[in-house]
């Protein structure tokens, strides 16, 4: 079998030349990072895990004529994408306030935005990703107009649905971050969804205890991490239940944190 050939690695995924042109596999590893991979870790299965929720949410949003990169899952961390135009920008979808938000602005962890907020990041890990502004965006030609529109209209759509989605299995969605491409055919071009969608990207809080349920866990050093994105694929129905492996204990990281 010839060797597949790397295209791009990531913090969380590497990418190879598909089987057809156009195609690109995604490879989910388990190696974790925060705060612009400063902080570098792994989270046992955390690839197979993303692998399988990315490829759930995805799915559902296909459904509901939201246009991504998916097109299939092939094994247990790996996916078929569309290759698309990373356009250089992060966007991110917040309902409730928390992480750099809280801190930047002085805003109590945990409050309820009157309204839900769009921030916009230049994709530069050198540079930190710095927030930007649809100006900064204009004016460097990141994306046209047309194409931030409707880059704005699947946010808040995706937005809707997955909030609608984790309120069903008891999770609140604090916030979350996209990424999105150019899809070409011949000179023309659409803008679809792109990356992944996972506990990775996501801030999602239990809505009972408001126990962290995303890479929180790994960032603040809570412990639990494998617990908590388990935690997650079960209540997607993507786990078998009963299992000893998929049941979240995460009192016991807390109470152990405590003692130290």
């Amino acid at each position: 079998m010839a060797r597949r050939r790397q295209i791009y690695e990531g913090k969380a995924k590497i990418l190879y030349e598909g089987p057809e042109p156009g195609t690109i596999i995604q490879y989910f590893k388990d190696d974790a990072t925060a705060f612009n991979a400063q902080k570098k870790g792994t989270i046992s299965g955390k690839g197979v895990l993303n692998n399988r929720i990315s490829e759930h949410i995805f799915t559902l949003l296909g459904q509901i004529g939201v246009p991504t990169h998916f097109i299939r899952r092939l094994n247990m961390r790996e996916q078929l994408i569309r290759q698309v135009e990373i356009v250089p920008i992060e966007v991110v979808v917040r309902n409730v306030a928390a992480g750099s938000l809280s801190k930047k602005l002085g805003i109590e962890e945990g409050t309820q935005l009157p309204r839900t907020l769009i921030e916009y990041c230049y994709k530069d890990d050198a540079l930190g990703d710095p927030l930007v502004s649809e100006e900064h965006i204009a004016c460097f030609g990141w994306a046209t107009q047309d194409e931030m529109h409707d880059i704005a209209d699947m946010a808040i759509r995706v937005n809707d649905f997955l909030c609608g989605l984790f309120a069903g299995i008891g999770i609140r969605l604090i916030d979350f971050k996209l990424e999105f491409g150019r899809l070409y055919d011949g000179d023309y071009s659409r803008i679809i969804l792109a990356d992944e969608i996972s506990p990775d990207g996501c801030r999602l809080w239990d809505m009972a205890t408001n126990e962290k349920l995303d890479k929180d866990r790994f960032r603040r050093d809570l412990g639990g991490e494998v617990e908590a994105y388990q935690e997650v694929a079960r209540r997607l129905g993507l786990l078998p239940e009963g299992l000893d492996t998929t049941v979240l204990d995460l009192d016991t990281h807390r109470k152990k944190r405590e003692k130290e």
